[in-house]
């Protein structure tokens, strides 16, 4: 073990285990509970997306917007008469949106360049509306 230079000071193993444990709960501890409370999520909240817009006609151009992201609480239950379930199903969709507009590169010249998706600005569990979200109508 080197000699320690003038001036400095040896901390003890009970310090150094104190630092340690303060280092870790400060950092560390925090992102794993980040991650947990990711996983346990439920709800509907505002995400960046990024998707590939495309066009015949047109190259594909990489797009980061806002999205919908999350669970929404859901359930069924078994019941006597027809249709045999009765069912609650939220989705996570959008509530309030704006468009945007891109011009995609290397179009053809009778090709609009021209893409217009949209950006979440809010969202909410609510019932799949196909107008605004792929859902699934049928089992």
């Amino acid at each position: 073990m080197a000699p320690l230079k003038s001036g400095a000071q040896r901390l003890s193993p009970v310090t150094l285990c104190c630092v340690t444990l303060a280092v870790w709960l400060c950092c560390g501890a925090h992102t794993e509970a980040s991650v947990l409370n990711l996983k346990r999520f439920i709800g509907c909240a505002v995400r960046e997306f990024t998707f590939l817009a495309r066009k015949p006609g047109c190259s594909g151009l990489h797009i980061t917007t806002d999205a919908c992201w999350g669970r929404c609480e859901t359930w069924e239950k078994p019941v006597l008469d027809p249709p045999f379930i009765e069912s609650h199903q939220r989705v996570c969709t959008y509530n309030e949106t704006r468009l945007e507009t891109v011009l995609l590169p290397n179009c053809s010249a009778d090709v609009d360049p021209s893409y217009t998706y949209p950006v979440a600005l809010r969202c909410d569990c609510g019932v799949c509306l196909t107008s605004t979200t792929e859902c699934i109508t049928s089992v």
